[in-house]
């Protein structure tokens, strides 16, 4: 016989067994994800999503700060000699997550019609 049955199955060491959590049906989860240079800009616009959510009766989850991605470049000061004189500067991209559990029709409409500040990133993800 060719065909196998679960508990007369060997797994071996090398594979890894994935298992798969139950999913709810008709549950959705739309997950927008925030970003800007500066913290204060950052907040107030999510501060303005929570509030456009919310007036429509939405589920939301978060805000959660995502860790700062901080990238440092090290300049010469001089041009010729002088190398240990040297600046440095960063910049720092602040982060922030935001889940809303089962968005209606009217939820999404009205974020897609928010207007927020420039230098502020939003990507939007369903799920």
């Amino acid at each position: 016989m060719k065909t196998e049955t679960a508990k007369t199955k060997k797994a071996s060491p090398r594979t890894k067994t994935k298992t798969v959590a139950p999913h709810a049906e008709g549950i959705s989860k739309l997950r927008i994800r925030v970003r800007a240079y500066e913290s204060k800009i950052l907040d107030a616009s999510v501060k303005q999503i929570m509030d456009t959510a919310l007036r429509y009766d939405a589920t939301v989850l978060g805000p959660v700060p995502l860790p700062t991605e901080i990238k440092k470049y090290t300049v010469n000061r001089s041009s010729f000699i002088y190398k240990n004189a040297r600046e440095q500067f960063e910049m720092r991209t602040h982060k922030r997550l935001i889940d809303i559990v089962n968005p209606s029709a009217k939820v999404i409409e009205s974020l897609t019609n928010l207007n927020l500040p420039s230098g502020v990133d939003i990507d939007v993800k369903m799920m």
